[in-house]
């Protein structure tokens, strides 16, 4: 007997609603085991991140060996990596195993700090994106990858078909930051219109969104190593993600964006 194993890379934050943290709560929220790297401790909280400190690269990839040398890894979210040396031990390790990878680029916070080495973002797309299953970019992440400017549906369709080149099977580009009521994401994988999905949702009234882009790319990651299809898995972390705003918005913590309330309805630690 075994637990569905979903090994998170990311950032740590230390007030508990982004990063790995959230990683870990949503991972386990959907009965799954979920073990952790880090390769970042942020100082931050829900009013803004502070300051990121990278961890070094040699401690990155020890953590790497630790856990793949005892575990077998059904599904791995790769977050925030902020810098080319991370990438390259991120990349190598990735090279030598073959795993579901859902990479959550996380360039820039919401409140607008920048969290990757303007060095380590060539790196990203030459080494790292190409051994990618999903990426989640938002849209502004998407025109940073992409270099185009998103204004509406197409534009996302676009910017999606582009990141492809860069060697990943499917873009999810997240459409939170268009206007309107409606929350509109966009599955690209492939070039033709039957390689587009859509997925909506109503927007929830909320400032507790700390850590939403976290938690679907932890969710999707979590569902694929149950090994759910990629398009179902998707529609499934959105509803996660959806229903987690919901039953969080009330609650307060913090004087800024608070978390999510990730345990709204747990799932008992499944056994395969």
């Amino acid at each position: 007997m075994k637990y569905t194993t979903i090994l998170s890379i990311a950032g740590s934050d230390c007030s508990g609603g982004a990063g790995i943290q959230a990683d870990i709560k949503t991972i386990s929220a959907l009965g799954c085991y979920a073990a952790s790297i880090v390769t970042a401790v942020t100082v931050q909280n829900t009013c803004g991140v502070k300051n990121v400190y990278p961890i070094p690269a040699q401690i990155v990839k020890e953590q790497i060996q630790a856990i793949t040398e005892d575990m077998q890894i059904d599904a791995l979210k790769i977050g925030m990596v902020t810098d080319e040396s991370i990438i390259a031990v991120i990349a190598d390790f990735l090279s030598a195993n073959c795993f579901p990878v859902v990479f959550d680029p996380v360039l820039v916070s919401s409140s607008g700090y920048s969290l990757v080495a303007p060095e380590a973002l060539h790196a990203m797309c030459d080494r790292l994106i190409p051994h990618c299953t999903l990426m989640t970019p938002n849209l502004p992440e998407a025109e940073i990858l992409s270099g185009i400017p998103i204004r509406d549906i197409e534009d996302m369709a676009n910017a999606g078909r582009h990141i492809l080149t860069y060697g990943c099977r499917s873009v999810l580009i997240k459409g939170g930051h268009l206007d309107g009521g409606d929350m509109t994401d966009i599955l690209v994988c492939g070039n033709t219109p039957e390689d587009i999905h859509r997925y909506h949702s109503a927007k929830i009234n909320s400032a507790n969104t700390h850590g939403t882009g976290c938690t679907l790319s932890s969710a999707i990651a979590a569902y694929i190593g149950q090994g759910v299809s990629l398009p179902e898995a998707v529609g499934l972390g959105k509803k996660y993600l959806t229903d987690a705003l919901f039953y969080g918005k009330d609650v307060t913590i913090g004087k800024g964006h608070g978390p999510l309330n990730h345990f709204f309805n747990p799932k008992k630690l499944m056994i395969k």
